[in-house]
């Protein structure tokens, strides 16, 4: 027979709350708040290690000594002495070192066409140099001594004799007739000077076996202002007089006309091309022959 079981209202709830409290507050409330205070605390986690991170990378990691350091430079200024002379030591950091500043230095020095600086986040620094390269060269007396002097483009003397910095051609054409008085690396030509050098750097770039083929250039100065260029060709004894520049095209049929000239028994001493025309004349035989 069925046994008939009935409780109050009192002993139910109280039944029910000691059930939850044996079984850990199972129900889906509990379970929720359990599940929000985990996300809280795995937030509170995750901003402590992102706000390390950021501590790290952006307030202590530009502070310390660079990690890497790269230095493309050229024989003669390299290494040790580029960092000496840009002021860069071995505590310097990401953020002590100015980029700009650093290329100005380095622009500054005379073996040096072109600094650049390149900063890269959080430790790295590269610096990547250009060489001055000689367009020609001239002779002049330093302590007594008659030594070559090489100039760039721009008219800058960055080598004395052996000197430092890449070794130069041997092909380089000679340029008399230049007064270089006490001459030091750093010196620069007349501005005067510039337009001629500057042509000589485009016909040794584009056509060096032109300027291979001239021994020496020789200025020739007015007698109140500006000058003349006199070529030496270097396996012809025929002189040739241009105005105060020389270019590509002009050189070119400079050459062609000596070619010519070879094939012949006269030749002329000399060939005048400064009215952009060339004229000569032919040298006499001497008597007897």
């Amino acid at each position: 027979m069925p046994a008939d079981f009935s409780y109050t209202a009192e002993e139910t709830r109280a039944s029910f709350g000691q059930f939850a409290e044996n079984t850990g507050d199972e129900s889906p409330h509990g379970a929720s708040r359990k599940i929000e205070k985990g996300l809280k605390r795995l937030f509170i986690v995750a901003g402590v290690i992102l706000a390390a991170e950021f501590i790290w990378l952006f307030g202590v990691s530009p502070c310390i000594p660079l990690s890497t350091l790269e230095v493309h430079g050229f024989p003669g200024f390299d290494g040790d002495e580029v960092l000496r002379y840009a002021g860069i030591g071995d505590r310097a950091s990401y953020l002590s070192v100015n980029a700009r500043k650093t290329e100005k230095l380095l622009a500054g020095h005379y073996l040096v066409e072109s600094a650049k600086a390149v900063k890269r986040f959080p430790d790295r620094l590269s610096i990547y140099l250009e060489p001055r390269r000689p367009v020609a060269l001239s002779l002049a007396a330093v302590e007594g001594r008659l030594l070559p002097v090489y100039f760039d483009r721009h008219g800058v003397i960055f080598k004395i004799g052996v000197g430092r910095g890449p070794v130069p051609p041997s092909n380089l054409p000679i340029i008399s007739g230049l007064v270089i008085e006490n001459p030091v690396p750093g010196m620069r030509l007349p501005a005067a000077f510039g337009p001629l050098l500057g042509e000589l750097e485009k016909i040794e770039s584009g056509s060096p076996e032109l300027l291979g083929a001239v021994s020496e250039i020789r200025i020739n100065r007015k007698p109140f202002d500006g000058f003349d260029l006199v070529l030496y060709p270097l396996h012809n004894t025929v002189r040739v007089r241009l105005g105060n520049n020389l270019d590509e095209n002009t050189l070119r049929y400079v050459m062609l006309m000596l070619d010519v000239f070879e094939e012949q028994e006269s030749v002329p001493g000399e060939i005048d091309f400064r009215s952009g025309v060339g004229s000569y004349t032919v040298k006499e035989a001497p008597p007897g022959e």
